[in-house]
């Protein structure tokens, strides 16, 4: 892993399944002021970092490499929204219980353990599907009501991976910077590092 800049702008994610991610694709309707995500972009967020320099990028690889976690299943089922008056984003709901979680509080303590400042946000696992610029909250109610049964096939998570967007700007293309496999019995107590 190496950046050519002296800050980087990154997050770590799961990503989704082509099949699923195409599925997700299918929900692209005509919507006002909606930009749609490309297909190659889609993930779950795991732990927004933004722009940060080189070297703690480095202390937090080193601390995500410690992180254990068992495989699991995320079922996406259900849409909603981001900013009820002036929406923001659509989004698909992602539920993988308690080990989505987990792995989400073993990022954030990951992110802390390099220094970086603690998220005040409470952890919303979803799918951002699309981004939303003067979109009536009349149209994106009209766009849930008739997408409201939206469900996708479950999969399994085997890995997380650490990403990059560009710097200061944000948004894709989306590079995978580093992968971090999960394996079976990972997560127990007795070999767990975090």
């Amino acid at each position: 892993m190496r950046w050519a800049e002296t800050m980087v702008r990154l997050f770590t994610a799961l990503e989704i399944p082509e099949l699923q991610r195409q599925q997700l694709a299918m929900l692209r309707s005509p919507l006002p002021g909606a930009r749609w995500l490309d297909v190659d972009d889609l993930h779950i967020t795991l732990r927004f970092v933004g722009d940060i320099e080189n070297d703690r990028a480095r202390a937090f690889v080193d601390a995500l490499a410690r992180v254990d976690a068992d495989p699991f299943e995320v079922r996406i089922a259900g849409l909603g929204v981001f900013g009820s008056k002036e929406p923001r984003s659509l989004w698909a709901k992602a539920d993988g219980g308690e080990a989505l979680e987990a792995l989400a509080r073993a990022n954030e303590r990951a992110a802390r353990a390099a220094g970086l400042p603690p998220e005040t946000r409470g952890y919303r696992p979803h799918v951002t599907i699309t981004r939303l610029r003067n979109t009536r909250p009349e149209a994106v109610a009209r766009f849930l009501q008739h997408n409201g049964a939206f469900r996708l096939e479950p999969f399994i998570v085997e890995r997380f991976v650490l990403m990059s967007s560009r710097p200061q700007v944000g948004g894709g293309p989306y590079v995978i910077e580093d992968v971090f496999p999960m394996w079976e019995g990972a997560g127990d107590e007795d070999d767990a590092r975090w």
